[in-house]
């Protein structure tokens, strides 16, 4: 402060992984303090139901860190751990709503962690590791696991199958993007406008749900195309465009959807 005017807010960060940038808007975390610094809930959720909460307990920093960051982005709230011991100790202290486990950690490996924790809690584990053997499978499955992949892995199975172990696990946890007058139910599948239903294809459903999730955000095409069609798709990036025209038209007056030439996306209210 100097001479009575405030001065203005440092610019959010932003985290870069393998085809992924995003910006960190969790409030509470050493890099996003200030006035733009927003609390951990998704679009449409109260304080009175926070977000899932995940523990990764991986050994690989570089592999933690994009799940870390990939992870929040999608709307969940993350802890690590690079141990089964320190896991257990971060389990104990906050506790998760799912935990993603690697196996060939050092110290005890990640069975060793799984039959302790079953020892302890029911809390649903994914198995996300290179051991790739049915023997594997099998024995992770057999010892307690929820589920189990296999790196190399796909970023969107992955939370895809997140999503899945919840909603079994967690049937409190309603997968609802709010903005404006706009509503979308990830797991029923359907979209609402100001009450009125909307018909949606599969793909501009997902690409609409995302941009709900991250609204008032400018999003880059890369990042949506990323999150929305896959790393793998091969395809051309115009594709974002086409399902945005599709996305315009099914939302109808006033619209809610804004290209910003040079720059990205965004999902805004402009009155």
């Amino acid at each position: 402060m100097s001479g009575g005017t405030q001065s203005a807010a440092p610019p959010l960060p932003v985290f870069t992984v393998p085809s992924l940038a995003v910006r960190y808007l969790c409030a509470g975390q050493k890099h996003a303090q200030g006035p733009h610094s927003l609390p951990c809930y998704a679009v449409g959720m109260t304080a009175a139901r926070p977000l899932p909460r995940l523990l990764i307990v991986e050994d690989d920093p570089g592999i933690r860190d994009y799940l870390q960051v990939g992870l929040r982005y999608e709307g969940f709230e993350v802890d690590t751990a690079p141990t089964a011991g320190e896991g257990l100790s971060r389990y104990a202290a906050a506790g998760a709503d799912l935990i993603i486990l690697d196996v060939m950690l050092p110290g005890p490996d990640g069975y060793a962690f799984l039959r302790d924790l079953r020892s302890r809690t029911p809390v649903p584990v994914l198995m996300l590791t290179a051991r790739d053997s049915i023997e594997d499978r099998i024995r992770g499955l057999e010892g307690g696991a929820d589920d189990y992949l296999v790196k190399p892995f796909a970023f969107g199975e992955l939370v895809a199958r997140i999503r899945t172990v919840l909603r079994r696990s967690r049937p409190d946890i309603v997968e609802l993007a709010r903005y404006a007058d706009l509503e979308l139910n990830g797991a029923t599948r359907e979209a609402f406008r100001a009450g009125r239903r909307l018909d949606l294809r599969p793909t501009t459903f997902d690409l609409l749900l995302f941009m709900t999730r991250h609204s008032e955000r400018v999003l880059p095409k890369q990042i949506i195309l990323d999150a929305v069609w896959g790393r793998e798709f091969l395809g051309s990036d115009n594709v974002v465009e086409l399902y945005m025209g599709y996305a315009r038209r099914a939302l109808g007056d006033p619209p809610l959807l804004h290209t910003l030439r040079g720059a990205g996306y965004l999902l805004q209210e402009r009155r």
